[in-house]
């Protein structure tokens, strides 16, 4: 029950991308000539884009700059922090407000060109302001390093549209709450949503792309894919860890990095009538699952999962 309320959790979190089931209702419409309904599709998906963009800026505010003063705007270099997990949050975070924004467009009548510039540069666009907010709290500080991942994550939608003319290789995410975040004494968070923001150990990153355009084309399904996943362990600080919170010892742990193989399943690519699985499929897009891993290590371990989440 645990694992399951888990994958609920990341799936309610990203449920922008639900709206891209409005894809599958221009099916019947586009049939006909019905340049009204897209635009109507389009002005809804454009409504809730907005509504769910002020809601997660909301929580960013109560949650990441609670406790932080507004001072001037000023730039600061954190590259180095959270061994680069946070780059990769950033990246992610763009590539599937671009990748929507591209989808959604382009079936609403916007013609491929125009979506891609539009809808793809979108998750930059929306990122933005969150570095603005950044550089203008005390503690935090606008990022070009934050900068760059949003860009890149942005343009795995675009480059992904350029190279292979479809969205081949997709970007995900997974989350399992750390055993560091119970030894942290509400460092890492105090309730479930704030650990999943900040309890950095227990994101995992993937590049997951199908099996069979790599090998064994004719006997391997479409949706099944591999990955490749970036995660990190043993953070209590962003670049070095504390060794105390409100009075509590943190017991001391090593910083490392991990790098993982897996395989994965490409929602987009498993064909259902069913629309209340599109829906949920379409909310799936940008979750890899739990299933069994190969791990290696900066401190030099090689290890085997029989389930990594």
């Amino acid at each position: 029950m645990q694992l399951l309320r888990r994958i609920f959790i990341i799936w309610l979190l990203l449920t922008p991308g639900l709206f891209v089931d409005t894809i599958e209702a221009q099916d019947t419409v586009a049939k006909s000539d019905s340049s009204q309904m897209n635009r109507k599709a389009l002005y809804r998906a454009a409504a809730f884009t907005g509504a769910y963009y002020a809601g997660a800026m909301i929580i960013m505010q109560n949650t990441w700059y609670r406790d932080r003063e507004v001072v001037p705007f000023h730039f600061f270099n954190d590259n180095k922090g959270y061994l680069q997990v946070d780059k990769f949050g950033h990246a992610f975070g763009a590539y599937v407000e671009s990748y929507i924004g591209y989808q959604v467009l382009l079936h609403s009548g916007v013609s491929k060109t125009k979506a891609l510039i539009y809808g793809g540069s979108l998750g930059l666009v929306l990122q933005t302001p969150i570095e603005i907010m950044d550089g203008i709290h005390e503690g935090w500080g606008f990022s070009w390093g934050d900068m760059a991942a949003n860009a890149i994550g942005s343009g795995l939608v675009i480059g992904n549209e350029l190279l292979f003319h479809e969205q081949l290789v997709k970007y995900k995410f997974s989350y399992s709450e750390s055993s560091y975040s119970r030894n942290a004494n509400g460092y890492l968070g105090k309730t479930t949503m704030e650990r999943l923001l900040k309890d950095y150990n227990g994101h995992t990153y993937w590049l997951s792309m199908p099996i069979n355009k790599l090998i064994f084309k004719k006997h391997t399904p479409n949706w099944l894919n591999i990955a490749v996943g970036y995660g990190a362990n043993g953070m209590f600080g962003e670049y070095e860890n504390i060794a105390n919170y409100n009075g509590i010892e943190i017991p001391a742990t090593t910083r490392y990095r991990q790098y993982l193989i897996s395989l994965d399943i490409d929602w987009t690519k498993i064909k259902t009538n069913s629309r209340f699985l599109k829906f949920v499929f379409q909310g799936m897009t940008f979750i890899k699952l739990p299933f069994p891993a190969l791990e290696f290590n900066s401190k030099g371990n090689f290890r085997g999962y029989w389930c990594y989440y």
